[in-house]
């Protein structure tokens, strides 16, 4: 394969004939993997290519070379070159297709756990078209731990409204929200939520500007009735949500109930050390 050096040798990328692809186009630089090196080569070829994954290299889709194709690239054992595609699988980069080869996965979306933003507002700054799927939508009457979270008499009317939350037509969550109607009587009655944000109409139709939440995360095995929502493969996780939101008033306005993909989200916070005490200094 002829290959033409663009710029510098430091330069990420080559030109030339792609013999998997067919193409001229732009491709990565085949770094030497280091021999001598205490990481083992799996891993340091896992690293180079997660690094041009998430470079956008080959992009969304992309497809990468086959095991034979990196052996020969980096001068390596197919074995190894098989143990850094597996890897990149377990870490959620690539799927495989069968007879079709390896290609990048969409890749997870960070959650940041510092501010409270409804799933469309958080969609659309990612540059995602958010849609919504309405499972359920009713009045109801509170057991006591719905009561107990939006601080009301259990047997009051609350509203439920159960959601499929899509981005860009795909499934990335089911939420179940139930909703203080004392504050926001009618909304399930004049308002769509397939199409409608909660969260403004809330802000926007009946003045509830939310501004705390308290939330609880864990992980777990979906249920069969959420993988089948969620169109999940058995094995895959799902990150469990619990939250209540407060407007500026300090009232629960909902108690929310959601499943997120644990292959398709991922949590994100910033942890700031607190000072010890003198009492503390000790480790």
């Amino acid at each position: 394969m002829h290959i033409t050096v663009i710029g510098s040798l430091d330069s990420p990328y080559v030109t030339g004939y792609i013999p998997w692809s067919g193409l001229d186009q732009h491709i990565p630089v085949c770094r030497m993997l280091n021999p001598e090196s205490v990481v083992p080569l799996y891993l340091q070829l896992k690293s180079h290519l997660q690094t041009q994954i998430e470079d956008g290299v080959y992009g969304k889709d992309g497809r990468l070379p086959s095991e034979r194709e990196l052996a020969q690239q980096y001068n390596i054992s197919r074995m190894t070159a098989r143990q850094a595609i597996q890897a990149l699988m377990q870490d959620g980069f690539i799927d495989t297709r069968v007879g079709k080869g390896t290609y990048v996965r969409d890749q997870r979306i960070d959650q940041d756990l510092r501010h409270l933003t409804s799933f469309t507002e958080d969609m659309q700054r990612r540059g995602r078209i958010s849609g919504s799927r309405v499972v359920r939508v009713e009045k109801m009457r509170a057991d006591a731990d719905i009561a107990a979270h939006l601080q009301v008499l259990p047997d009051t009317q609350v509203g439920l409204l159960s959601r499929l939350r899509l981005a860009d037509g795909e499934p990335l969550a089911w939420e179940i929200c139930h909703l203080n109607l004392r504050l926001c009587q009618d909304i399930l009655d004049t308002h769509d939520f397939s199409r409608e944000s909660l969260y403004s109409v809330l802000r926007d139709q009946y003045g509830q500007r939310l501004v705390t939440a308290r939330q609880v995360i864990a992980a777990r095995m979906p249920s069969r009735e959420e993988r089948d929502l969620l169109n999940i493969t058995d094995g895959i996780p799902v990150l469990a949500l619990h939250r209540v939101t407060h407007n500026d008033a300090q009232q629960p306005v909902e108690y929310v109930q959601s499943v997120y993909r644990g292959d398709r989200y991922q949590l994100q916070a910033t942890l700031n050390l607190i000072a010890p005490t003198e009492r503390g200094n000790e480790g």
